[in-house]
């Protein structure tokens, strides 16, 4: 590291300087930024009101649709999905005409941070709770670590850069469906630097406590009390810290507690004929029992022929929807590659979602009211340094993704 320590490294137009000690990224999943203030104000979190007090505290925006895959990747590759090409969890795939999982690097159109930081030498590692996300973080990453929380049991050295990570960690295997899976990912952080001293690691939590509990909840407190702990160790192990979030959540909910669902498939079987068009619902992934793939976001496919701009205002026109932009509006306000998107793009409004059939939708392992992300309602996220910055612009407009820039180049 010593001989390229004074290179900046140039990824996807923008350029970072070399870490003067290692920096520790958090992308703490479903993390609206009054988590952190409830927990504040609770007394449960005085390193993270220390972090605000005497480091850097500012708000960003995150990428709609908010979901998981679409900010993560914009986070470690500092660019909106037009340019890195992951703008979901779950997308239509035209050429193969099929539905599938975002979560295979073919899709990643620009490299990551990480990977480059990695190919100039810099010892990194990655670290996420669940699995889905492992292989796209670790794409053409260099001699590095890069396991999830979700498959500890099940790492080596070729495929994850370490063995038994699992026992590495020290920790249970933690259920997919648990705040476990985060403080897996926490202590692995804590685990790499005492031990391997990684120059840069990047974390990314689960958002399951966020779909259950809401701000200032004591289970929502026992989370970000939880958290606190750990990033008080990687500041005294001498990280520097920077935490961002790839969306916020909120309660999608009527006055009685029911889910506020719009189902669009059903709404559009019914003006164009059953099964001409397709909904695609971005937030869909493995693990739907806390949202039921409800999200505020979704793209239609409209059969050859329609009247696009006449269906945009009748679905603009439903109770609960925010906007609705045909296809080259809509990637032009989100920043999303056109060729991944529907003929339509829906957002509905904050304590809305968007479902497709209702039919499809399996809510009986909804044991809280549900709460869900996707849609701008979602966007404003934390950004939170342990040391002070200097240098922002701060009147442009801030992202989740300029993490990495603030962390390397904004620094005191």
């Amino acid at each position: 590291m010593a001989e390229m320590k004074n290179a900046p490294i140039n990824v996807n137009g923008r350029t970072y300087r070399w870490m003067d000690r290692p920096l520790v990224v958090v992308c703490v999943d479903g993390c609206e930024p009054d988590y952190i203030t409830q927990a504040m104000q609770a007394g449960v979190a005085p390193y993270l009101r220390e972090l605000c007090e005497k480091g850097t505290s500012l708000l960003g925006d995150a990428v709609v649709p908010s979901f998981t895959n679409p900010n993560n990747l914009s986070i470690v590759t500092g660019t909106p999905p037009a340019v890195h090409g992951i703008c979901g969890n779950y997308f239509y795939d035209r050429d193969a005409d099929k539905e599938v999982m975002m979560n295979d690097p073919q899709y990643l159109r620009a490299g990551t941070i990480i990977a480059k930081f990695s190919q100039a030498g810099a010892k990194v590692a990655v670290v996420t709770a669940k699995d889905k996300l492992r292989t796209l973080l670790g794409h053409q990453v260099k001699d590095g670590i890069c396991f999830s929380a979700e498959k500890a049991n099940d790492t080596s050295k070729a495929k994850n850069g370490i063995d038994d990570a699992l026992g590495f960690v020290g920790l249970p295997l933690p259920s997919v469906y648990s705040a476990h899976l985060s403080e897996f990912v926490f202590a692995a952080g804590v685990k790499l630097l005492e031990t391997r001293k990684p120059d840069l690691i990047y974390l990314s939590t689960t958002d399951y406590v966020q779909h259950k509990d809401a701000p200032g909840t004591p289970g929502a407190n026992e989370f970000y009390k939880m958290m606190d702990g750990y990033l008080k160790k990687l500041d005294q192990l001498g990280a520097t810290v920077a935490l961002t979030a790839d969306h916020g959540m909120n309660a999608k909910t009527d006055a009685k507690g029911d889910p506020n669902v719009i189902y669009l498939q059903d709404t559009l079987d019914q003006w164009l004929g059953k099964d001409v068009a397709r909904v695609i619902l971005p937030i869909t992934d493995p693990y739907v029992v806390h949202h039921g793939a409800l999200g505020s976001f979704a793209t239609a496919y409209l059969p050859a022929g329609a009247k696009i701009g006449e269906i945009v205002a009748r679905i603009a026109a439903l109770p609960g929807i925010e906007v609705v932009y045909d296809r080259a509006s809509g990637c032009r306000r989100f920043e999303l590659p056109e060729d991944r998107m529907g003929d339509i793009i829906i957002v509905s409004e904050r304590l809305t979602v968007l479902g497709t059939s209702r039919e499809r939708h399996d809510l009986s392992g909804l044991n809280v009211p549900l709460r869900s992300h996707g849609g701008i309602s979602e966007q404003t996220v934390p950004l939170l340094f342990n040391r002070r910055a200097n240098g922002i612009d701060r009147s442009r407009r801030l992202r989740n993704f300029d993490v990495f820039d603030i962390a390397l180049n904004h620094l005191q």
